[in-house]
């Protein structure tokens, strides 16, 4: 599994953990709402500044983002 696929893997299972939506979780960082899918589909290779934008959005910690485990789908 590529490593954009697991960042995005745990934005999503942080996200819905949270109960909010893609929608709400893009105005909180400041960034598009398709940017935010695209990224949870492992789509992008964001930058360290944008990870770190959704990290503290979802109040984790980024290293968090990176430690996927097998049954997030």
């Amino acid at each position: 599994m590529s490593i954009t696929h697991t960042f995005g893997l745990r934005v999503r299972h942080f996200r819905k953990s949270k109960g909010i939506s893609q929608e709400e979780l893009a105005d909180i960082c400041g960034l598009h709402r398709t940017y935010i899918g695209s990224v949870e589909r492992g789509e992008r290779n964001i930058t360290l500044k944008n990870a770190e934008l959704i990290a503290q959005a979802l109040d984790e910690p980024l290293a968090a983002f990176f430690l996927g485990t097998d049954n997030e789908h």
